[in-house]
This record gives C-alpha cells, structure tokens and sequence, in this order.
C-alpha cells in the first residue's frame, strides 16, 4: 500500500467536520426533546418541540437530504407545532406550571420510553441489516429520488397524517366553542 494513499484517507478514529457537527446537533437535539418531555410548563414544551425538530432538520441537511429538511421545517416546525400551540390557546390549557402535567409514574414512563426505544432500534436494524446504499446512484436524500419514493409507496400515510392533522385542528375548535357555549347562559343568569 503507498504511504501517502495510507495518511490521505480517513480512518475510523479520524471523524470529519460534518460527523462532528452531526454529533454535535444530535446532542442538542436530544437535550431539546428530553427537556420537551420533562418540563412542566406547557408553552416551553411546544418551543422545545420547535428546538428538537429544528435540530432533526439540521440533520436531514448534514445528510445532503436537503428536501426532507425543509418538508421537516415546513411540516413540523412550521405546521404542527403552530397547531399545537393553536390548540394549547383555543383550550384554554395553563401557560405557567401546571401541576397537572406530572402524573407522578415516572418510573413507568421512564421503562415505557425505555422498551419502546429499544423495540424501534431492533426493528430499525433487523430491517435494514442486508441494505447497502449504492455510492455511484443518485443521492438517496435527493429531491427526484424522495419524491418518488414518498408518492410511489407512502402516499396513503401521507394522506393519513394530513386527515389526522384536521382532526386535531376540527377538534380544538369544537372544544373551545363548546366551553364558550355552556358558560355563556350561566354568566348571563349570574348578572
């Protein structure tokens, strides 16, 4: 093997900027979704949820999947967590602490989280255990290359989670009127 081949290329132990950066944003990233699920105010749960999805964002960029990032920052960024927060208001939930949002089962929503992530990961490997990525094809995160994978094969769960999303959005509304209308007559009878 030629000497200078040998020192030129880049090792196991010799990480590069972008997996550093990679690293680095996954760390945030996962400090954002743990601080989204521990804290006990409502409002800073939503802005943490923006942190954590903007942070899943920057790593769809790191991994040249420059479409999925911004369907991640237009999606869920821009749309769901704007719905969320629409819901929090039109609800009428807290905005400071709420005693309601610790139930006291930590410990059971801590092995919950716990099973649940390791049934993902096993799931995840066992599936894609025999997947090679061809290096000479066209950029798996490309934009030609998602679009036909997502409306060739995922377009029914595309269309789910767009109904599931006005169903949330329908049932915020019929909440908030429905507080309305129930203490509407009662204030008026206590004039």
């Amino acid at each position: 093997m030629n000497p200078v081949l040998a020192a030129e290329a880049p090792g196991f132990l010799s990480p590069t900027g972008v997996e550093i950066a990679f690293l680095l944003v996954g760390l945030v990233t996962l400090a954002a979704a743990a601080v989204t699920v521990t804290t006990k105010q409502l409002v800073h749960a939503a802005l943490w949820l923006v942190v954590a999805l903007g942070g899943l964002a920057v790593e769809y960029l790191l991994l040249t999947a420059e479409f999925i990032a911004w369907v991640q920052v237009l999606i869920y960024v821009g749309s769901v967590v704007v719905l969320l927060l629409f819901g929090l208001m039109l609800t009428k939930a807290p905005i400071g602490r709420s005693p309601d949002a610790d139930s006291g089962n930590r410990v059971a929503a801590l092995a919950v989280a716990l099973a649940a992530a390791a049934a993902l990961v096993w799931v995840v490997v066992d599936a894609f255990r025999t997947t090679w990525i061809d290096l000479d094809g066209p950029a798996q995160g490309a934009t030609r290359v998602s679009g036909e994978i997502l409306f060739r094969h995922w377009v029914l769960p595309f269309e789910a989670l767009s109904v599931l999303l006005l169903a949330a959005l329908v049932g915020a509304i019929v909440l908030s009127r429905r507080d309305r209308t129930e203490s509407g007559p009662a204030q008026e009878g206590k004039r």
